[in-house]
């Protein structure tokens, strides 16, 4: 366990240091280290870092390629409380692909409480990554606009009995 403290060095100026828990003279030394890094700003990014991805931008014709192989790879992912799966229960808003062949997939929950809100978009991200062809995928979970039972398809309608 570490923990932090300020140290008085000879010349007169406090000193941030952080020594292992249960022993240490308090002196700078071994044992010690340095937390200025994760307390001050990061005057200069990596210069040997990667540059941010650039922005999405949906690209027509590689989603009306892959679309169709997504769709039905989500298909085969099922909300634990309702059995249907979520596509037919409404649940996913959009699909896009852009030249690069990464797949961004818009979902919602049933509600901003579900229990699934965690493993849900996991899953989907796993699916979509499969599909050949797919170089990546990335699930952004929107509640805007909310869902509600007018999502679903007649499938999921019959499947649950309502209709």
């Amino acid at each position: 366990m570490m923990f932090g403290w300020f140290g008085r060095r000879e010349d007169g100026k406090d000193e941030r240091m952080a020594e292992a828990a249960g022993g240490g003279s308090g002196e700078a030394g071994a044992g010690t280290f340095d937390v200025s890094a994760l307390t001050d700003p990061d005057p200069d990014p990596d210069p040997g870092a990667e540059a941010p991805e650039a922005p999405f931008q949906a690209d027509p014709l590689a989603t009306l390629e892959l679309k169709p192989a997504v769709v039905e790879a989500i298909s085969n992912v099922f909300d634990p409380e309702i059995p249907v799966n979520i596509y037919e229960l409404g649940l996913v808003y959009d699909v896009l692909v852009d030249a690069s062949r990464r797949v961004l997939v818009r979902m919602t929950l049933t509600s901003p409480n579900c229990p699934s809100a965690q493993s849900l978009p996991v899953e989907v991200r796993f699916r979509v990554k499969a599909v050949p062809g797919v170089s990546d995928a990335q699930v952004e979970v929107v509640f805007e606009p909310p869902w509600s039972m007018d999502n679903m398809s007649d499938v999921a309608r019959l499947q649950l009995g309502l209709m």
